[in-house]
């Protein structure tokens, strides 16, 4: 095989494992949705594979969740077929987590030991591997935080969790698009660097918000003020500010967390409406012109779900739509950053 084309095969493989980490997402917001993230009190990476398989095992990882917090607070009186349908979402979960690790390391080894990823590529690659290690260790981190005296993880671990999934796909979708777009140094768009900047700024933007809903997401805010554009009759609510020190609201106080969602997301859609108004007028080209109407498509998609999302009582298939929506409109930005890169 070619030079060029060993970088496409790597970079399909690189888009398949973004692709499962993609619904690694999806899958782990439904498990949060569902409550099921605490019904597996055990971390087993290799043994935990293998799910209770009779009625004995199924009675003992039933009884070592009764020792736990959520039974006892939450979830008293559950019956054993209650406890099976909360533990198959998680166990799901970490299966897929899992299996996204062999996905990623057996073709990484292959294309290693043919001598098929150049030089500067290793590193990159390593990098992906430690970050999924780092992942799974983050995730645990996260589950033990409901499994001490609150059987509710904790909204920081929460979201470091999934910031930490949105950095490792964003890391590998740019490394993939990297492999198959390479620089070109003979386009003509207009205001070129002012462009690179915006969109930059726009991605991390992006990321600042995802990881808002985060916060949102780790302390339930969504079932608290389910009117827009005003929370409960008012622009700016009561209580914005009601913990000490004024810091702790920002993370803690569902009122100011919600709004604060809220703002981040509005600035955020006017400011991809402005970015896509003023890069169409730079004669961008074909596929970027392309990136750029998807980009937009999926703005409005993303915010249509968020505001239904909220008026409904956060549902669990609309909850689950946001956040998939979420990493769509994140990935259309870095594709779109990416391509000006290029350039």
């Amino acid at each position: 095989m070619t030079s060029r084309s060993n970088q496409k095969a790597i970079a399909l493989w690189l888009l398949i494992c973004c692709a499962t980490i993609y619904a690694m997402v999806v899958l782990g917001g439904v498990t949060r949705l569902t409550g099921s993230g605490l019904s597996m009190v055990e971390w087993a990476p290799i043994m935990g594979t293998i799910p209770p398989l009779n009625d004995s095992e199924w009675n003992r990882a039933f009884e070592l969740y009764k020792q736990y917090p959520e039974y006892k607070i939450k979830n008293q009186g559950m019956t054993l077929d209650g406890f099976k349908n909360i533990f198959w979402f998680e166990y799901s979960h970490r299966v897929l987590g899992r299996s996204i690790g062999v996905i990623f390391f057996f073709p990484m080894l292959f294309f290693f030991l043919r001598g098929k990823v150049e030089a500067a590529l290793k590193p990159k690659l390593i990098t992906m591997f430690i970050l999924g290690g780092l992942q799974g260790l983050m995730g645990w981190y996260m589950v033990k935080s409901g499994l001490v005296r609150d059987p509710h993880v904790s909204q920081y671990r929460l979201t470091a969790h999934l910031g930490l999934a949105f950095v490792i796909y964003a890391y590998i979708f740019w490394v993939a698009m990297g492999l198959i777009y390479p620089k070109e140094d003979n386009l003509t768009l207009n205001n070129l660097d002012k462009l690179k900047k915006y969109s930059g700024y726009l991605s991390l933007f992006t990321f600042i918000t995802v990881l808002s809903g985060g916060f949102v997401a780790g302390l339930k805010a969504g079932f608290a003020y389910n009117t827009f554009p005003l929370m409960n009759g008012q622009w700016i609510p009561d209580g914005l500010l009601s913990l000490e020190p004024a810091w702790r609201n920002l993370f803690e106080n569902v009122t100011t967390v919600q709004f604060d969602h809220r703002v981040l997301a509005t600035l955020l859609f006017t400011a991809i409406i402005s970015f896509w108004i003023y890069a169409m007028r730079q004669n961008p080209t074909v596929r970027l012109k392309r990136g750029l109407n998807i980009l937009l498509g999926l703005l409005l998609l993303q915010v249509t779900l968020g505001i239904s999302t909220l008026l409904l009582h956060v549902p669990i298939a609309l909850a689950a739509s946001h956040q998939a929506g979420a990493l769509a409109l994140f990935t259309g930005m870095l594709f779109v950053t990416q391509q000006l890169r290029q350039s």
